[in-house]
């Protein structure tokens, strides 16, 4: 089992930057793909970025690419998310994953956090 809690989010404003923190906990953080998803409301959760088990390669959603940042610590069992430039239209629950392969698509990933809301005003 692996436990999974997001931190960081809150109201932010249009332009402006955040970084959400989730910690891990449980079976060895560092064998494993972590990725970020987010869902707004009325819509489906998809994929933001993902980044492999050692650090050293990371994948990001097109809209997303040039202004997140996905990283982690294995000393400290914990991935971040920078964001930069918000706008309204990344006000999402934000997630974060954990699973064996770097992935894309949510089925990839086996372990899930409750989630952290970035409400981002215009």
């Amino acid at each position: 089992q692996v436990q999974l809690v997001e931190s960081g989010g809150g109201l932010v404003q249009a332009g402006g930057s955040l970084r959400l923190s989730c910690a891990a906990s449980g079976r060895i953080f560092s064998r494993y793909a972590m990725g970020w998803f987010r869902q707004a409301p009325s819509k489906e959760r998809e994929f933001v970025a993902a980044i492999n088990w050692s650090g050293d390669i990371t994948r990001y959603a097109d809209s997303m690419k040039g202004r997140f940042t996905i990283s982690r610590d294995n000393t400290k069992n914990t991935v971040y998310l920078q964001m930069n430039s918000l706008n309204p239209e990344d006000t999402a629950v934000y997630y974060c994953a954990s699973g064996q392969y770097l992935g894309q698509v949510a089925s990839t990933y086996n372990y899930w956090g409750q989630g952290t809301h970035v409400p981002v005003s215009s």
